[in-house]
């Protein structure tokens, strides 16, 4: 059963997803630190070109099955022009100030 993306638990997570889901790549970029770096599969990436190859260029999509760990993790089926449809594993750092300075993602 999917998790809509306004019913997740923390605040930080959901307007990420928000974000993702509506293509707005300024509103996702409010939601990091300067500094905010991400994994895909174990491996750091860098995050600009990431998310625009991964996220903005093609289109991604997530639908979250179920949240853990607060609503800092979750498991997802996330979708992009590139790849299709697949199951991944999300998981968030986020700051007192309530911005993301790192997320992974990786294959569930």
């Amino acid at each position: 059963m999917t998790i809509h993306a306004g019913k997740l638990t923390d605040p930080a997570v959901r307007a990420f997803v928000s974000a993702v889901n509506a293509h707005d790549r300024e509103a996702f970029l409010k939601l990091l630190t300067p500094d905010a770096t991400m994994a895909d599969d174990g491996s750091d990436r860098d995050l600009t070109e990431w998310i625009d190859r991964e996220i903005f260029s093609s289109h991604g999509h997530l639908e979250v099955d179920r949240e853990s760990d607060g609503g800092r993790a979750f498991l997802a089926r996330y979708s992009n022009d590139t790849w299709g449809e697949m199951r991944t594993r999300w998981s968030f750092v986020v700051e007192d100030d309530g911005r993301i300075s790192r997320f992974e993602t990786g294959q569930a």
